[in-house]
């Protein structure tokens, strides 16, 4: 099983993220009007929510939430033996000339964000497409970079940023998760079978 590491943000970081990110959202866009949020499911559609109540609070606008499953747009759909579970998308709203802030929980190789830039293209041209996303852990394998970030985690590649959100785990939290090291667990069992034989000799 993998080790779970010391939790990295709490409720009371992950929300002073949020607030941040809406303030410079805000601070962009001008224009509140023209604004719409899109979350990626699963925990990018919480945020986006999130960040919209946040907006709502500060200046008094509803902004329209929408969200998205890019599960059919991922590059490597058609690679892979088990097919992705397609969950929903709903944007009801008009996204033409809009300025769509894309939400997303981690931002890791970029290839999800592509499939969801690929996905909205679908449901028109917006003014712009900007993205919002809570943390940042870098290791990027396409051109891909955040307008706004809540935190950057530094972290390497054997490792899983989690962000547990109160609506599906009950409570807010991020930590790292290590992968198992598998070399590392077969030496440790060859170093206990050469030492039993040593015993025996």
């Amino acid at each position: 099983m993998p080790k779970k590491t010391d939790i990295v943000l709490d409720e009371k970081k992950i929300n002073r993220a949020l607030t941040r990110i809406a303030h410079e959202i805000l601070e962009h866009n001008p224009d509140f009007n023209s604004l719409v949020i899109i979350g990626i499911i699963t925990r990018g559609a919480f945020l986006a929510q999130r960040i919209a109540a946040i907006i709502e609070q500060l200046e008094g606008v509803k902004v329209p939430v929408g969200l998205m499953d890019i599960g059919l747009y991922r590059d490597d759909v058609h690679s892979k033996l088990d097919q992705p579970v397609v969950e929903r998308t709903e944007i009801l709203f008009d996204i033409v000339d809009r300025n769509v802030i894309l939400v997303d929980d981690v931002l890791f190789t970029g290839r999800t964000v592509r499939a969801a830039l690929d996905q909205i293209v679908d449901f028109g041209r917006p003014r712009t497409i900007q993205l919002a996303v809570l943390i940042d852990r870098g290791f990027r394998e396409l051109p891909i970079r955040a307008d706004y970030v809540g935190v950057n985690i530094p972290t390497s590649k054997d490792e899983q940023v989690i962000l547990n959100v109160k609506e599906k785990e009950g409570i807010d939290q991020v930590y790292i998760q290590r992968k198992n090291n598998k070399p590392d667990a077969q030496k440790k069992s060859s170093l206990k079978t050469s030492l039993k034989k040593t015993k025996r000799g």
